[in-house]
């Protein structure tokens, strides 16, 4: 952050978005003058402020991972409205990354079920633009700090099909509970077809003995929103 941002930033003229712009970029290129991972690491602690003051729940939350790329009418997008509409309906706040797709297809089936609707969206060139279906949704420059909003809020997971985001969203929750960061809340992985190839794999690392049996008691697979909600409710904190 030059002088002059950082004088127009403290004056309310320079938007808090502009000051971590491609901060997380610079971040990790590589090792930087003292001055400036001291400048990087202010920036991240003004990007993780601004999330706690923004993201505010009154009930439980349920976050929704997946892809940005499907449409409305593919089957994905479709079951993750259902979704929406289910959790919703059950007195759950529904929080996605805030994109198109999966995210936009929750925060939809919320929004319609008449219950909150959230987003955490981040800065991407391509892809990752605010859907119009939140009620409430705060935008991120750094990756990690997003993913940190939607893990800390969040009392059950479901990982809807996607990409190498969504798998490092699903694996981080997955370790947080294997490692007793993060209590053992439930993971829905929802499309039973897409996620099928995934447990040879994790086999193979239970076979290895990188894993342990008992982590795959983390995880329920479906393609129904009614067993979904089932597994929910049986372990996340109910609405009251």
């Amino acid at each position: 952050m030059s002088e002059d941002e950082r004088v127009q930033f403290l004056k309310g003229r320079l938007p808090f978005l502009d000051v971590v712009k491609d901060a997380e970029k610079l971040f990790l290129s590589g090792g930087s003058r003292r001055e400036e991972e001291l400048d990087s690491a202010v920036r991240i602690f003004l990007e993780f402020l601004r999330g706690f003051e923004e993201i505010q729940l009154e009930g439980p939350c349920v976050t929704v991972f997946g892809s940005a790329r499907f449409k409305e009418g593919e089957p994905y997008y479709d079951l993750a409205r259902e979704l929406g509409r289910g959790l919703a309906k059950k007195g759950y706040t529904v929080m996605t990354g805030g994109g198109p797709g999966i995210m936009e297809a929750a925060n939809r089936g919320a929004r319609e079920a008449g219950g909150p609707s959230l987003g955490c969206n981040i800065h991407l060139p391509k892809e990752q633009q605010p859907n119009t279906y939140m009620d409430r949704f705060v935008e991120f420059d750094h990756l990690f700090v997003r993913k940190h909003m939607l893990v800390k809020y969040s009392t059950a997971f479901v990982v809807m099909p996607g990409g190498f985001g969504t798998l490092d969203e699903a694996f981080e929750v997955m370790t947080l509970m294997q490692t007793g960061t993060l209590r053992d809340f439930p993971i829905v992985a929802m499309g039973t077809d897409f996620w099928k190839p995934l447990w040879p794999f994790m086999e193979t690392m239970l076979d290895t003995g990188t894993i342990n049996s008992t982590d795959f008691d983390l995880i329920t697979t479906t393609d129904s929103v009614e067993e979904a909600l089932a597994a929910i409710g049986r372990q996340a904190r109910l609405p009251s």
